[in-house]
């Protein structure tokens, strides 16, 4: 049989401007390719009873997913139009390879979206085929299955089946089709879409429901729309510091790729840092180093900018008083933006309690190794005093050792001494990230020889990225040559 959902339909409530009801393309081969069973069953998805053939029937879009019941139907599959500012430049867009099949209410009461992303064509496509590649396809649960295991905030990836079609890029690729789940897809642009194109009034149910569904303890305020504006303004700071602490660079932070909850979607052409240096950039297409790893706390400000814009009606009713409160959180941001990064920097070297003193051992250690283009991730394993990195280059340097023998005498003035700030690293400061050149050579063996050896292998590896345990130095090492010619690029 095929595999059973508990959905519910809460987006078809909301105008239908913000959506078309449409059903994915079917595929011509489906073939299953991966399958997340441990995120099946924090799910709750019934699955136990199908064949590889069923799930790949409904990954792939062939056969729409059964509900369990009256209050659970089946799916009813949707493409959810929305607005964005793409590179700083604003356009109508919507899920252009992408539906919705329905909200998946988990054995706890949960809400998460699932959807088929490479299904076909919708009325968003803009002379899109609406399909994705296989290398795509795997990027992204690559990327966020190793997210989730890093704890950043963000999408989880059900599934892979393969189309049994071709799809033509640069080249001819294997298509396929990733099940997306994540805790909705409500963007900075759904809102930008219903200012510009809805009535105030859609305006103001569009954030009823967002409040609803994620900021639930706002619902009896008195200036929602103001709270609402803060509440993500602060989810969004508390995501960017999750991407810098790991070395994360999204790569195209563009505002319908701006989640109002904080959550880090939409995978394409983004990386983790090697060497560090807050000017590094993998996007093929950011020519100009607009969403560069330094740059990524200033783009979100932006963003929210670009959100308050689009809520200033519900914000007030006269739209100068309007402006002036929205500009009132905008300019918070920095600060607060700037006490969340002390902290979490100063988590990275192991104080609790940041002060002036440690946001200059901070931002002194990340000025050395921008000189020296040390290591992101091993620099802060050498801090820990890990085997593997504590004799190596650039570490053994005059500036490492002075460095070293100040924060040794900072430390020894914490509470808890060596002990605590050694604990507060290990939390902060993971030893294993996605390596570019390993999630290539992960990706080329998965596509082109059905090799899922490296890519499960790498997956988990990230997964015990926190504990005590020795890592394979095939994991730790960055690549010899240096990634400085490496690029990404947008799975579309």
């Amino acid at each position: 049989m095929h595999p059973t959902f508990n959905f519910e339909h809460s987006y078809l409530t909301l105008p239908e401007k913000l959506y078309t009801r449409i059903a994915p393309q079917k595929s011509a081969a489906p073939e299953m390719l991966l399958f997340n069973e441990a995120l099946a069953d924090r799910l709750g998805i019934g699955y136990a009873e199908s064949s590889d053939e069923e799930l790949a029937a409904v990954f792939a879009g062939n056969v729409l997913p059964e509900g369990t019941g009256t209050d659970h139907p089946d799916a009813s599959p949707l493409a959810q139009a929305y607005a964005g500012h793409q590179f700083g430049h604003f356009t109508i867009l919507g899920d252009g390879r992408a539906v919705l099949l329905g909200e998946q209410i988990t054995p706890d009461g949960k809400r998460f979206d699932i959807q088929l992303k490479g299904s076909g064509r919708t009325p968003y496509s803009r002379g899109g085929d609406g399909r994705a590649t296989l290398s795509s396809v795997l990027r992204e649960y690559l990327i966020s299955e190793c997210m989730h295991a890093l704890g950043i905030p963000c999408s989880r990836s059900l599934a892979v089946a393969l189309t049994g079609e071709t799809v033509m890029r640069d080249r001819p690729h294997p298509g396929a089709v990733l099940t997306r789940v994540t805790e909705s897809h409500l963007r900075a642009g759904t809102f930008e879409f219903a200012r510009q194109m809805l009535t105030e009034k859609d305006l103001s149910d569009l954030l009823d429901y967002a409040i609803r569904r994620h900021y639930p303890q706002l619902e009896e305020r008195p200036e929602k729309a103001l709270a609402f504006l803060e509440a993500v303004s602060r989810q969004q700071i508390n995501l960017i510091c999750h991407w810098m602490r790991t070395g994360f660079i999204h790569g195209v932070m563009n505002t319908d790729n701006m989640h109002i909850a904080g959550i880090s979607f939409d995978f394409g052409p983004c990386a983790f840092m090697n060497a560090y240096h807050p000017r590094t950039v993998f996007s093929s297409i950011d020519h100009a180093g607009r969403y560069a790893f330094g740059k990524q706390a200033g783009i979100g400000q932006w963003n929210l900018g670009v959100l308050a814009g689009a809520l200033l009606p519900l914000i007030d009713k006269d739209s100068d008083t309007a402006v002036e409160k929205a500009r009132s959180v905008l300019n918070r941001y920095p600060a607060e933006f700037s006490e969340a990064w002390l902290r979490t920097l100063s988590g990275k070297i192991g104080i609790a309690q940041p002060d002036e003193e440690a946001k200059s051992l901070g931002e002194n250690l990340l000025s050395h190794m921008q000189e020296a283009r040390a290591d992101y991730t091993n620099t802060f394993r050498w801090l820990m005093g890990h085997a593997d990195a504590k004799d190596e280059a650039p570490y053994n340097t005059t500036p490492f050792t002075e460095w070293r023998a100040a924060w040794e005498k900072r430390i020894a003035r914490e509470e808890g001494g060596h002990e605590a700030a050694a604990a507060l690293m290990q939390k902060q400061n993971p030893k294993i990230i996605p390596r570019n050149h390993l999630v290539e050579e992960a990706l080329s063996a998965a596509e082109e020889r059905e090799n899922f050896t490296l890519f499960t292998e790498l997956i988990e590896a990230v997964g015990h990225a926190y504990d005590d345990t020795p890592a394979d130095p095939r994991f730790t090492l960055p690549p010899p040559e240096g990634d400085a010619d490496y690029r990404t690029f947008c799975g579309t």
